[in-house]
């Protein structure tokens, strides 16, 4: 049988999210409005808090790669030979460090195959605009398909000049995969990148004199590692 690639069209693709803008959605799911309302909770410990974003990262990716595409194949069960289906794309995992290593497990469990490469970023906190200090993305092929995982898109600095790097390298579509964003990240990643599909559990509406997403749930890195700001 010759091989065929497979990709769902866009709309068939997220039928369980609401589009908040082109290329915004929104994730609808009642066991993500239970884990994102612990994860806001003051009082969640850091090994509770840490599971909880895995479990929301988890059905992030599972809505953000339903039009992957995918390749025919032939599988023998332990009874016959039946038709089957393998990834036909390579996959790239971009966590922001360090906040977005507390999604990478998840993801990898739904894709072992994907390629991970990380990117280093941190916010000024006197100009609030990102500085890079670590990437080592390799020469040659890029992945076809990237997904940027970060749990806090809040000016949308940090992603946006995450996608930037991506797209020097060559990589053609990408994906963001956040917990929380703020309207106005929102909006400004929107007009600069509206080809880039963001994934959210929820947008909230403002954000405070210290950028901060409000009411959001604090700074998600200090509260995945542990590190409290005291």
């Amino acid at each position: 049988m010759s091989a065929q690639r497979v990709r769902q069209t866009h709309n068939e693709s997220i039928p369980s999210s609401e589009v908040i803008v082109a290329g915004v959605y929104e994730v609808q799911h009642p066991l993500i409005d239970c884990h994102l309302s612990r994860l806001r909770e003051a009082t969640t410990r850091p090994e509770e808090f840490r599971s909880l974003v895995r479990r929301v990262a988890t059905l992030l990716a599972y809505e953000a790669t339903k039009d992957l595409a995918v390749e025919a194949t032939r599988v023998t069960t332990p009874l016959t030979e039946t038709a089957g289906c393998k990834l036909a794309e390579r996959i790239g995992l971009v966590p922001i460090l360090r906040a977005g290593l507390g999604m990478v497990e998840p993801v990898l469990d739904l894709i072992p195959s994907a390629e991970v490469w990380h990117l280093g970023l941190y916010r000024d906190e006197a100009t609030a605009e990102p500085v890079e200090y670590y990437s080592k993305l390799p020469p040659g092929r890029p992945v076809d398909t990237a997904l940027v995982v970060d749990p806090m898109l809040a000016t949308g600095g940090s992603v946006m000049a995450a996608v930037e790097t991506l797209y020097a390298w060559g990589v053609q579509r990408i994906k963001v995969l956040s917990v929380l964003a703020a309207q106005q990240g929102i909006d400004d990643f929107a007009a600069r990148f509206p080809d880039v599909q963001i994934f959210v559990c929820r947008i909230d509406p403002e954000l405070n004199a210290n950028k901060f997403i409000v009411p959001g749930l604090g700074d998600a890195g200090d509260r995945i590692f542990n590190t409290p700001q005291r």
